[in-house]
């Protein structure tokens, strides 16, 4: 490497002026440190130099703030905020062979659903040193294959995994990712490792129930999408018919596309041109219903007289409709919460004893199936 514009001479000064800050200790060679000059990242033993402690104590700090003391804790803030000092995650990980992340796989980040359950994950880990890694799985088990493929390297200290029906591949994944695993939003018999969620089956099944006490009897099921979720609400509204002697299977409208509330004004139509003598409506989530509550005004169709709606998840406009909108009210921020309560006491190693938590649903009665 050239010396970018020194002489020869100057060269040679540069080469002694560096031999010269070496120094005999023992009869070994050593360099002498020298200061930072804020050429360079500030590392934890800059901070340890400038609070006036050990590294060791300024890890601690960092790490378990609660095992030091308050005086301690801001004598090295302090010294963290002059040297604008930043934690290294790689340098941790390698540390503690588990990177300070959670990993979070939803099917939406635009769904108010799934945004309800990310809300509740980000304010219980708001205040720890964990960090979040989301991934957007798009409704597609390949998606989710991959992401747990690049998840799994970067040895995250949780996973929190929305659903319970994952391929064959992910749940080998998940299954030797080494750490505590959080599957979401539903219960099922088969865990990979802890579950907290609810069952659609029963929410789908309570709220058919509901309009058959109300005497409705031709009750349609209207849902889009249809991922798995969707598919045990339909079961559960189908039991529930069935018991009751009412099913029949040109009640049921279903389509893959997306849900929206344009679409459920769509698939009203649909089942009504099928089904003249339709006089309610289950819809598999709240935007649909919206839309069959929009269509009712439309055409003019008395709600609940001549037709009751009920949805499901119970979204805020649900209870500020008009009518308001019956439907089925998901613990969702409180799962969010819960599934990092779970993964954090299992890190600790204080796992719960029950690794299946199914926090219910509540049916919210309102005016549309107020016959």
């Amino acid at each position: 490497m050239g010396w970018h514009g020194d002489s020869g001479k100057d060269a040679e000064q540069h080469f002694v002026a560096a031999l010269g800050r070496r120094r005999r200790v023992r009869g070994k060679a050593v360099t002498k440190p020298r200061s930072r000059r804020g050429g360079g990242r500030p590392t934890i033993a800059d901070v340890a130099r400038k609070a006036g402690v050990g590294a060791i104590t300024v890890s601690r700090a960092l790490r378990e703030p609660e095992r030091v003391s308050e005086d301690l804790r801001r004598q090295i803030q302090a010294a963290v905020d002059e040297l604008g000092y930043l934690p290294d995650p790689n340098a941790r990980a390698l540390a503690s062979a588990r990177a300070e992340v959670f990993g979070v796989l939803v099917p939406s980040l635009t769904n108010s659903v799934f945004a309800e359950v990310l809300r509740g994950i980000y304010d219980s880990l708001s205040d720890s040193s964990y960090r979040i890694q989301l991934g957007n799985t798009h409704y597609s088990g390949l998606e989710e294959e991959r992401l747990l493929q690049v998840f799994g390297p970067q040895r995250p200290a949780a996973l929190i995994v929305a659903g319970i029906d994952q391929t064959p591949t992910s749940r080998r994944l998940l299954e030797t990712a080494g750490c505590p695993v959080v599957q979401v939003m539903e219960t099922g018999p088969d865990p990979v490792d802890m579950m907290v969620g609810f069952s659609h089956f029963d929410g789908g099944k309570a709220a058919t129930e509901h309009m058959i006490e109300m005497g409705y009897r031709r009750i349609g099921f209207m849902g889009a999408r249809m991922d798995p979720r969707s598919q045990r609400r339909l079961a559960g509204y189908r039991a529930a018919m069935e018991a009751a002697g009412l099913f029949d299977a040109r009640l049921v409208t279903t389509t893959p596309v997306p849900s929206s509330v344009t679409l459920g004004r769509e698939l009203f139509r649909d089942a009504l041109a099928r089904m003249p003598t339709l006089d309610g409506v289950f819809c598999n989530n709240d935007d649909i219903a919206l839309g069959v509550l929009f269509e009712c005004h439309r055409a003019s169709i008395a709600v609940p007289k001549t037709i009751g709606i009920t949805g499901f998840n119970d979204l805020d406009m649900m209870e500020v409709a008009f009518p308001s909108v019956t439907s089925v009210r998901t613990p969702r921020y409180e799962i969010g919460r819960l599934s990092v309560a779970m993964a954090l006491a299992a890190i600790a190693g204080k796992r719960p004893q029950q690794p299946v938590v199914d926090l219910g649903f509540e049916l919210k009665r309102r005016e549309s199936t107020a016959r």
